[in-house]
C-alpha cells in the first residue's frame, strides 16, 4: 500500500519515469514505461530487477546487441487479423525490420550459455517467429521497403512494359523538344516534367499556340504552360492504363501475402511484447549506467543496509554540472528501527530523506538503485510519506491539520512491514503542543513495529529517541565553527539546530540573540551547547585517531621490516656456520689423511732426517694454504665532500659548523655570535667556528635532490598529513608548554595555515597568559581570541595567523 496518491510526485519518482520514456527508442517501450508499478510482491521484485541487471551486463559487455528499429507493428497485426483486409507497402517495411531486430535479439540470446542470462535467455525461448513468416515477406519487400519486380510474373510483365513506353515516350519528347528549343519556343535550360502523371514540356505561354497539343497546367505566373504535345497522347493513355495495372497487381500481391501472416499473428504479437520488453529493459539498464546505479542482495526481511547511497535525481542533475553528491550511509535494522534525524535547516535532512524513500521505491518498481557494493535492500509492502504541505481550501485542512490526517492513517495502518517517512515532524502548531502530540505519536508507531524516518527540531523527541528501544538519533553533520552543513548524515547522536550561531552569522544583533538565549532557559541552551562541544571534541579526537592509526601503520611496518631483516639475518648466520662446518670437516679429514701418510712415510723411510724433514715440511705448507684467517677489510666512511665558498657570512648565508658536518642557515648576527637553524633546531655559534658554504652543498645536505647526507631534510608530505590544527597542552608545565607551542607554531607556519586552536584550560589563567605573551613574539601572528562560549571560551586560544 502507498500513501498519499501523490507519492510519487513527492518523491520525484514522476522525473525518473520522464527519463526513462525518452530513453526507449520505440513506443513499445514506452508503454511499459507507463505501466511501471511499485510491487508488493517479493517473488514479482526480484524478477523485474534481475532482468534489468541482466540487459545492464549484456550493454556493459558491449554485446552486438540490437539497437534500433524498435518498431510498434502490433496495429498492423491487429488489421491483419481480419479476414480480407490488407497490409500497404510501408507497413510491411516496418513489419520487415523490426522482425528482423526481433530475430537478432533471439538469435544473441541462443548464442550465450545457457547461465550467462538465465531470466531473459529462458523469456526468449518462448518467442516464435517462424521463418518462412520473414522469408515470405522478404520475397515481396526489397531492403528499400519497395515492391520487388520478382513479387509476380504479372508485376514483372507490367514494370517491363512500362520501362519500354516510358523510354519511348522520353525519345519522342527529346526529339520535340530539340525542335522547340531551336525554334525559340522555350529556353535552352527548360527540361522535361510531368503534370497529372503524364510527361509534358514546359513552353512559354507566347509561343503555346505553336505546340499542338493537350495544356495540363501553367505556372503560377502564367508565363509558362505545360503541354502534352498529340504525338504521346496515346503513349501516355498507355503508361496510365499499365500504372493502373500495377496498383491492382501490388494490392493483389499485399492481400496476398497479408492472408499468408495471418495465421501467424497471435505469436508474433508476443513476438513484439518481447521487443517492447527489450527496449524498456534497455532503458531501465541505460538509466542505470547514468546513475552508478547496482543490484544489491535483496532479502525478504524489513531492514536497510545501504553503502553511499545518492539521490537519483540529484545525482543526474550534478552529473552535468561537473559535481558530486554527497552519500548516505544509512542502517535501519529490528533494534533500531525509527531514525530520529535532527540538525540546522538547509542541512540536508529533507533530501536524506527523499533519498530513502525513493530509492526503496524505485527498486520495487523493478530499477536498479545508485549506491556502492557491500549495500543491501530490504523489503516493505507499505510506504507512507509526510512531506511537504497539504493544505487545502476545498476541505477545509490547514497545514497541521493536513498533518494531523496523514499521522491518522499512519497510525491506523502501519505494521512490521511499513516504511514510514516524515519530514519536520510535528511542526505547523505550537510548538510546546505540537510536541507533545509528536512525541505520543511516536511511541504509537514505535509499538506498531513499522521502520520509519522522521526528521525534527524538537528536543523532546531527541530524548525520547535516546531512551527508547527501536528508535535511534541521527544528526546532519555541521561545521560549528565555519556554520556550513556538510551534508554527511551521522547514525547515533543528535543534531542541533545550530539556531543561535546562524542567527548570528547573518548580523542579528547580539542583544537579540542573548535574550534569546535567557527565554529559551538554562536546560535548552545547556542540551545545545553540550550537542556543540561533543561535536567539536568529536571532530578533535577523530583527527587524535586518524594520527594514531598513522603512526601504528608505520611502526607496523616498521616491525614487520626488523622481522623480516633478523630473520634474514639469523638464516644467513645458520647458512654461514653450516658452510663453514662442512669446510672444516673436509679439511679435518684432509688433515688427517695427510698425517697418516706422513707417518707412514716416516716409518717406511726408518725414520731418515732427509725424508722426516720433508714430510714436516708438507704438513707446515698444508696449514699455512688452508687454515690461514682471511683480512676483513672495514669499510671507511666517504669523506663529505663541501663546496666552500668566498665571502663575509651574512643572515640568509648557508654554512657548515668546522670540525662537524652539520649545515645550517644563519638567521641573524649578534656581534661575534650567529643564530643559524639546522634542521628544526637553532643555535647561537661563535662566528670564527662557521665555514660558509654553497647553496648547492646546502641542497645536498638537506635533502632536496634526494642526496643522502649527515643532515636530514624536512618531510614536508608526512608533516601536513600529522598535523593537526588543534593543540591540547591542559596538565603542561611552563617550559614544557612553551617548546610545544614553538614547534607547533614552525609547523603551522611552514605548512601556510591561517587559523590555530590552543586548549591551555582556563583554571587561574597562568598557561593562558604565558602562552600568549609568548605568541606576541611571533611576527607571523596577527591576532588572539578566546574561543566561542559554547566551545571552549576563555580556556581556548584561536590564533590569526597572518
Amino acid at each position: 500500500m502507498l500513501y498519499p496518491n501523490t507519492l510519487e510526485q513527492k518523491l520525484g519518482f514522476d522525473k525518473l519515469r520522464e527519463r526513462l520514456k525518452e530513453l526507449c527508442i520505440s513506443s513499445l517501450g514506452q508503454a511499459f514505461v507507463e505501466k511501471i508499478r511499485f510491487s508488493e510482491n517479493f517473488g514479482m521484485v526480484e524478477k523485474l530487477v534481475s532482468q534489468t541487471a541482466e540487459m545492464l551486463r549484456i550493454l556493459e559487455l558491449g554485446e552486438n546487441f540490437p539497437s534500433q528499429n524498435y518498431i510498434d507493428a502490433t496495429p498492423y497485426l491487429k488489421r491483419a487479423s481480419i479476414e480480407g483486409m490488407l497490409l500497404t507497402q510501408p507497413e510491411f517495411s516496418d513489419l520487415k525490420v523490426s522482425l528482423l531486430t526481433i530475430r537478432l535479439c533471439l538469435r544473441f540470446f541462443e548464442s550465450q550459455e545457457p547461465d550467462a542470462f538465465p531470466i531473459l535467455g529462458e523469456y526468449a525461448k518462448t518467442i516464435r517467429v517462424e521463418k518462412a513468416v520473414t522469408d515470405a515477406i522478404d520475397r515481396i519487400i526489397d531492403d528499400r521497403g519497395q515492391i520487388r519486380d520478382s513479387a509476380s510474373p504479372e508485376l514483372s510483365r507490367i514494370r517491363k512494359r512500362l520501362i519500354s513506353e516510358q523510354s519511348g515516350i522520353r525519345k519522342k519528347l527529346d526529339t520535340i523538344l530539340k525542335s522547340a528549343k531551336s525554334n525559340g519556343w522555350i529556353g535552352d535550360d527548360v527540361s522535361l516534367t510531368v503534370r497529372n502523371g503524364r510527361m509534358v514540356i514546359p513552353v512559354a505561354a507566347e509561343h503555346k499556340r505553336k505546340l499542338r497539343g493537350f495544356i495540363h497546367d501553367e505556372s503560377a505566373t502564367g508565363q509558362t504552360v505545360f503541354i502534352e504535345p498529340t504525338d504521346i497522347f496515346e503513349s501516355n493513355n498507355e503508361i496510365r492504363e499499365l500504372e493502373y495495372e500495377e496498383r491492382r497487381e501490388i494490392n493483389r500481391i499485399l492481400l496476398e501475402l497479408t492472408a499468408y501472416v495471418r495465421p501467424f499473428v497471435p505469436d508474433l504479437q508476443k513476438a513484439y511484447g518481447f521487443l517492447g520488453l527489450m527496449d524498456f529493459l534497455r532503458a531501465k539498464a541505460r538509466l542505470a549506467g547514468e546513475m552508478g546505479a547496482i543490484n544489491p542482495p535483496f532479502e525478504n526481511r524489513q531492514f536497510i543496509d545501504w553503502r553511499e547511497a545518492r539521490h537519483p535525481l540529484l545525482h543526474l542533475s550534478f552529473q552535468k554540472q561537473g559535481k558530486k553528491v554527497v552519500p548516505l550511509n544509512i542502517e535501519l535494522q529490528e533494534k533500531q528501527r525509527i531514525l530520529i534525524v535532527s540538525g540546522p535547516n538547509a542541512g540536508g535532512k529533507s533530501v536524506a530523506l527523499k533519498t530513502v524513500g525513493v530509492i526503496q521505491y524505485m527498486f520495487q518498481c523493478g530499477l536498479l538503485v545508485p549506491m556502492q557494493e557491500g549495500s543491501s535492500m530490504g523489503f516493505f509492502q507499505n510506504i507512507f510519506i509526510d512531506i511537504g504541505d497539504e493544505q487545502s481550501l476545498e476541505n477545509d485542512l490547514s497545514t497541521y491539520s493536513s498533518h494531523l490526517t496523514n499521522m491518522r492513517h499512519f497510525l491506523s495502518m502501519a505494521n512490521k512491514r511499513t516504511l514510514f517517512l516524515i519530514d519536520e515532524f510535528g511542526t505547523g502548531t505550537e510548538p510546546g503542543l505540537g510536541g507533545a502530540i509528536a512525541e505520543a505519536i511516536l511511541e504509537n508507531l514505535t509499538q506498531s513495529g513499522a521502520f520509519g524516518m522522521i526528521n525534527t527540531h524538537y528536543t523532546n523527541l531527541k530524548v525520547l529517541a535516546d531512551k527508547t528501544d527501536g528508535l535511534v538519533n541521527g544528526a546532519m553533520r555541521f561545521d560549528g565553527e565555519h556554520l556550513e552543513p556538510l551534508y554527511q548524515l551521522e547514525i547515533g547522536r543528535p543534531g542541533s539546530s545550530f539556531a543561535f550561531e546562524i542567527a548570528s552569522k547573518i548580523g542579528l544583533p547580539k542583544a537579540v540573540v542573548a535574550r534569546a538565549k535567557e527565554k529559551l532557559g538554562t536546560q535548552q541552551v545547556n542540551f545545545e551547547k553540550l550537542l556543540k562541544e561533543l561535536d567539536i571534541e568529536r571532530r578533535v579526537f577523530a583527527e587524535k585517531n586518524i594520527e594514531i592509526g598513522i603512526k601504528e601503520r608505520k611502526l607496523a611496518k616498521q616491525l614487520a621490516d626488523y622481522t623480516a631483516l633478523k630473520e634474514k639475518l639469523d638464516n644467513n648466520e645458520k647458512k654461514i656456520v653450516n658452510e663453514a662446518k662442512q669446510k672444516a670437516k673436509s679439511l679435518i679429514s684432509d688433515a688427517n689423511q695427510l698425517i697418516e701418510n706422513t707417518i707412514r712415510e716416516i716409518k717406511e723411510n726408518k725414520a731418515e732426517k732427509e725424508k722426516t724433514k720433508t714430510a714436516r715440511t708438507n704438513l707446515e705448507n698444508f696449514g699455512k694454504k688452508n687454515l690461514v684467517l682471511a683480512e676483513v677489510a672495514e669499510p671507511q666512511p666517504a669523506e663529505e665532500e663541501y663546496e666552500p665558498e668566498g665571502g663575509d657570512i651574512t643572515p640568509g648565508s648557508y654554512v657548515r659548523i668546522s670540525g662537524q658536518t652539520a649545515i645550517g642557515e644563519v638567521l641573524s648576527i649578534k656581534g661575534k655570535d650567529a643564530e643559524i637553524r639546522i634542521g628544526d633546531l637553532k643555535s647561537t655559534i661563535k662566528l670564527n667556528r662557521l665555514e660558509k658554504v654553497s647553496r648547492k652543498t646546502y641542497r645536498a645536505a638537506t635533502g632536496e635532490k634526494g642526496v643522502k647526507t649527515a643532515s636530514k631534510g624536512v618531510d614536508m608530505n608526512e608533516r601536513m598529513l600529522n598535523f593537526s590544527f588543534n593543540l591540547d597542552m591542559r596538565g603542561k608545565r611552563g617550559e614544557e608548554a612553551l617548546g610545544l607551542v614553538d614547534q607547533f607554531m614552525d609547523n603551522a607556519i611552514m605548512l601556510g595555515y591561517d587559523e590555530l586552536r590552543i586548549v591551555h584550560g582556563k583554571g587561574d589563567g597562568i598557561l593562558r597568559t604565558l602562552v600568549r605573551n609568548h605568541l606576541r613574539g611571533y611576527k607571523q601572528v596577527a591576532g588572539m581570541y578566546d574561543e566561542h562560549a559554547d566551545r571552549g571560551g576563555a580556556g581556548v586560544t584561536i590564533v590569526k595567523l597572518k
